[in-house]
């Protein structure tokens, strides 16, 4: 008598995609292990893992293979792949869908660990690029196509949310290019990280709560901020100073970019006056932007604002006018109701106690002077984005910068 069993239905399919190509390769490989102990103990989960690292030789090579309770299958070892290029990338996501169909995964996720430089991009490469923001959710929709492509059968299924273990990640731009590309959920932080970064078991949270969204956002934010890591004499310290798990609905998104550029219309009309235009870049400035290390004064990322505090300032100051006030309300509720799921650090210990109170949801790129606007460009770009333009923040930025 033979006897046939079906393949395991997984919940979750959970793409790990690791760069290691640079300084964080040792420190940031421990999401690789935390995958191994993920799907030891968690067999709903299946990994599809593609890992570039100097660790298994002397030299730097590409480990590809999946995670099935534990064990490691199909795994090849060849020479380094460019993680950075788009292309690569995209094949890496029809591949984690190609295992999640064959495994009848009801999700799938991918894992992006690397170096971020919000809308300028992340992935950096050996030589200290990065991939463009916009290329990064282009490449996760030609993964799709491709998948669609090879397998019409299974055409429907796509990629329900991204998780950015890479710096500096929770931007409005990067969600609308995002939510174009047809993904339901971004987790990521608004600020500078420290390696390793999210930890993998964030598959658990979301595999525990698949038909919940608010309590998926919830566990995935806790299990980051809850998270401790050792790091010997130095002390424990955690992952972010602050993680959000946003809502990629385009309704929503499309929402928060009509309110946002009401509200850039209204302050560029507003700015003419030269006073307007005073207390408009002083509101601007009284919220600190990203990178707030002591030693950061020199990064891009300080014009990175977190987008409802600025918008909250604009509503609160009656000097700008009702018109203004009340679009920046408005732009403010359209971006809360695309947050999910978020904590932040009254004082974050890792960079000298900074407080991060104000750090809630998505961050907005809001230069005040000439030099903010993208100060390592041409390397990296944070205003070569659709959002950016769609919003008119071009204007805003020629009126108030």
């Amino acid at each position: 008598m033979y006897v046939t069993t079906a393949p395991p239905r997984r919940t979750l399919e959970f793409g790990l995609y690791r760069d290691g190509d640079n300084n964080l390769d040792e420190i940031q490989e421990s999401t690789v292990d935390q995958a191994v102990a993920v799907s030891r103990r968690d067999p709903r989960i299946a990994f599809t893992v593609e890992d570039t690292n100097f660790l298994i030789t002397d030299r730097l090579t590409t480990d590809d293979f999946e995670l099935v309770e534990g064990t490691k299958r199909h795994e090849v070892v060849q020479d380094a792949k460019e993680m950075s290029d788009p292309t690569n990338l995209a094949a890496f996501v029809a591949h984690t869908l190609d295992d999640a169909e064959r495994c009848h995964a009801k999700q799938t996720w991918i894992d992006l660990v690397d170096h971020g430089g919000g809308d300028g991009g992340g992935l950096e490469t050996s030589d200290g690029h990065v991939m463009p923001m916009p290329e990064l959710a282009r490449a996760v929709a030609q993964g799709v196509a491709l998948h669609a492509r090879a397998h019409p059968e299974d055409a429907g299924r796509g990629i329900d949310g991204v998780v950015a273990n890479q710096c500096l990640m929770a931007t409005m731009g990067f969600a609308d290019a995002l939510s174009r590309a047809g993904v339901k959920y971004l987790a990521a932080s608004p600020e500078t990280m420290f390696a390793p970064g999210v930890p993998t078991s964030v598959a658990e949270a979301i595999a525990a709560n698949e038909n919940d969204p608010s309590a998926m956002a919830g566990a995935v934010v806790g299990n980051v901020m809850d998270t401790a890591y050792d790091a010997g004499p130095l002390g424990k310290f955690g992952p972010a100073a602050a993680f959000d798990v946003l809502d990629l609905d385009p309704r929503k998104i499309g929402s928060a970019e009509a309110a946002i550029k009401r509200l850039n219309d209204a302050l560029v009309a507003r700015a003419r006056d030269s006073h307007a235009r005073d207390e408009i870049r002083a509101d601007t400035k009284a919220v600190d932007g990203m990178a707030r290390i002591s030693s950061g004064a020199g990064l891009p990322w300080r014009a990175d604002r977190p987008a409802i505090e600025v918008y909250d300032r604009f509503a609160s100051d009656a000097r700008l006018g009702a018109e203004v006030r009340g679009d920046a309300a408005a732009a403010a509720r359209a971006v809360r109701n695309i947050i999910l799921g978020h904590r932040e650090s009254r004082s974050f210990g890792p960079v000298d106690g900074t407080d991060y109170r104000d750090a809630v949801g998505p961050t907005i790129h809001m230069p005040t002077s000439r030099a903010q606007i993208d100060p390592w460009a041409p390397r990296v770009r944070e205003t070569t984005n659709a959002f950016y333009r769609a919003v008119d923040a071009p204007a805003l930025t020629r009126a108030i910068a």
